[in-house]
């Protein structure tokens, strides 16, 4: 054997092996490491999109039934500028209307992120009356109590509207309750809170109106 001839051959196939083996190790790094970065930003993105779109039915529920709720509440306003004859009716019910549109659109733009149908009017009287399931809604007027509220002027509307009014407030508080114990979605929680700070502070008013006359 030419023990001369094979020390520089196994030397040089030792420096190939190592040569080989640092740009493995090199490659191997690399990828992993972007690996890992690809899936910590995947988990992070995830994370924030779950943490924004966390809800449950409650929350749906909630939005589903304060919408045409809140829709029934615009329209009694609206009829208390033509119908009756308090500046400070009309002027509640001015109050009262600029602040449930907004919240409308609001629920309205979550149903519709959460894939879920969004209530389109009240039905049954185009809009002024009830439809789907709204009539079970507590506070909610029907036909017969809209006939009623609107062949009324004056006076009579005044203290018809704030009667009614009431009750749909007092309503809209329950749902609103029910929201909080049973919700998940932060914003609708916060905007329960609202509705029952804001709607019980107008009840104050509203019964100081009908007793005051």
């Amino acid at each position: 054997m030419n023990t001369n001839r094979s020390v520089p051959r196994r030397a040089a196939l030792a420096a190939t092996a190592a040569a080989v083996s640092l740009v493995l190790t090199a490659c191997g790094t690399g990828d992993s490491a972007n690996t890992a970065g690809t899936a910590a930003g995947t988990s992070t993105t995830a994370l924030a999109l779950s943490e924004a779109e966390q809800h449950n039915k409650a929350d749906v529920a909630f939005a589903q039934g304060m919408i045409p709720h809140h829709r029934q509440a615009i329209v009694m306003s609206n009829m208390a500028q033509s119908h009756g004859s308090s500046d400070a009716v009309k002027a509640l019910a001015e109050r009262i209307k600029k602040a449930q549109q907004p919240e409308i659109d609001a629920m309205a733009g979550w149903l519709r992120a959460w894939g879920e149908r969004v209530p389109s009017g009240m039905g049954g009287m185009d809009g002024m009356g009830h439809g789907d399931d709204d009539s079970t809604l507590p506070g909610m007027m029907d036909d017969e109590d809209f006939n009623r509220i609107g062949s009324a002027r004056g006076n009579a509307f005044d203290t018809m509207f704030l009667i009614q009014m009431i009750e749909h407030h007092e309503g809209a508080i329950d749902m609103a309750e029910t929201e909080k114990q049973q919700g998940l979605y932060g914003p609708a929680k916060t905007l329960a809170d609202d509705i029952i700070t804001s709607q019980t502070a107008e009840i104050t008013q509203m019964r100081e109106m009908l007793k005051n006359g």
